[in-house]
């Protein structure tokens, strides 16, 4: 029959259907990736290649007032190079095609850890980046809890750097921070402002000083400090590039999706070591700066 339902058809179908699954499970396990500049373009990108990440200009503004003249300017963007040096993949066995496609909870079952650990890797090498964050002067002290005064502080450094308040502020700490920024009365309370409570009733710390604050476990510490980070949408940039389809004939199946500005390829092939079909879950990406003014370190 035409329409059999085989191991066959069911291979070329698999590789879709698990991208469908993998993309957006990728992007709800993402922390920092869900925050920062995402630069996606669907053209195809090898490991190694650098991408340009264009930064708008500054302009000024002229008087024309009593015959005056306009101010023609030639502004010039300015540019973030990123390589895109991290060829990231998770690699697992298939046991049944067929099964794996016609049971969607087998299916994301086997996709969970392979798509944690991409996302854990792109956390790390997003957080990594705390060095770079040189324009402002770090706020707290290490090891001592975080106080009021110090997110008030965090928060008035990135104003008077002149990023602009309608850009939203987040702040991704440690848990051990997110626990302290719990602890504080004036934070818990819903006495001192409505919906404060918050942190009583469901640990959500919500936002604080007009920052809003997530926690990761892939926060860098290094010695007694952490390094936690405070931060606009532009301070940094994950830059996602397509990889190529898998050549047709060579013993493999791919696809290629992309979603809020992350792409992703998903490979079926087969194993000659186990006889058996592996899908193959892989990224092409590179982090960077884009404007160091618009991020300062939190330390505790």
């Amino acid at each position: 029959m035409a329409n059999e339902y085989t191991s066959a058809n069911a291979a070329q179908a698999i590789p879709k259907l698990v991208a469908s699954y993998a993309l957006p499970a990728l992007f709800a396990n993402l922390v920092m990736g869900a925050l920062v500049n995402r630069n996606y373009d669907g053209t195809l990108a090898n490991a190694g290649d650098t991408v340009n990440v264009p930064i708008a200009p500054n302009l000024v503004s002229n008087n024309i007032a009593e015959a005056g003249q306009v101010q023609n300017q030639n502004p010039s963007l300015g540019n973030a190079q990123v390589v895109l040096n991290t060829h990231e993949e998770a690699t697992f066995q298939v046991p049944n095609v067929t099964q794996v496609l016609a049971a969607p909870d087998l299916l994301q079952t086997l996709l969970q850890p392979a798509v944690v650990a991409i996302a854990e890797k792109i956390e790390s090498d997003l957080l990594n980046l705390y060095p770079l964050l040189t324009f402002n002067a770090s706020v707290g002290v290490a090891n001592t809890p975080l106080t009021e005064s110090v997110i008030d502080s965090a928060e008035t450094s990135l104003f008077a750097a002149k990023m602009p308040d309608s850009i939203s502020k987040f702040a991704v700490v440690s848990g051990t921070a997110y626990s302290q920024l719990r602890q504080i009365a004036r934070f818990s309370e819903e006495k001192m402002a409505p919906g404060m409570g918050q942190a009583l009733y469901t640990g959500q710390v919500g936002k604080l000083k007009n920052v809003l604050f997530f926690r990761s476990q892939k926060v860098i510490a290094v010695g007694s400090t952490t390094n936690n980070m405070v931060f606009g949408t532009d301070a940094l940039t994950l830059v996602t590039r397509q990889l190529p389809q898998v050549t047709q004939g060579t013993g493999a199946i791919s696809y290629t999706m992309n979603f809020g500005g992350f792409a992703l390829r998903v490979v079926l092939s087969f194993n000659p070591n186990t006889l058996g079909q592996q899908l193959t879950v892989d990224v092409l990406y590179g982090v960077g700066v884009l404007r160091n003014q618009f991020g300062l370190l939190l330390l505790n």
